[in-house]
């Protein structure tokens, strides 16, 4: 059984850097994830932006007579595909939003983290104070 006595506990410095580490890998994860929603959006504005032009066209052809109306099935598709992207593209700027805002409030965590740290040290630095 062990002494009450013998319990030691950690150097609060220490305790303060294996916290810092923990706080910047996690920070590293929402940057590294930020840039992958970023990369996945610009990705879709692209297809988005030629799918909606090629439709553009083609529905003009098709008014002109230059295309047979039998390609109002390519139309369709195309204009569903652009719905698809318009939702996505709107869930990745919910996404890129919500990993913003976990950012900024790990931020907040840390800059806790260390006015309490400095408060502690000059409370320990203050000669009677605890």
């Amino acid at each position: 059984m062990a002494s009450i006595f013998g319990f030691r506990s950690r150097d609060p410095v220490r305790d303060r850097n294996t916290d810092l580490q923990r706080f910047d890998r996690l920070a590293k994860l929402f940057d590294q994830i930020a840039v992958e929603i970023e990369a996945e959006k610009t990705g879709l504005e692209n297809r988005y932006k030629s799918t909606a032009a090629n439709a553009a066209f083609l529905v003009e052809a098709m008014e002109n007579g230059s295309a047979p109306t039998s390609k109002g099935s390519e139309v369709s598709a195309m204009t569903n595909s652009i719905l698809n992207c318009e939702r996505r593209i709107a869930e990745l700027v919910r996404q890129k939003g919500l990993v913003k805002e976990l950012r900024h409030s790990l931020d907040a965590i840390v800059e806790d983290g260390s006015d309490r740290s400095a408060a502690q040290s000059a409370a320990r630095a203050i000669p009677g104070k605890v």
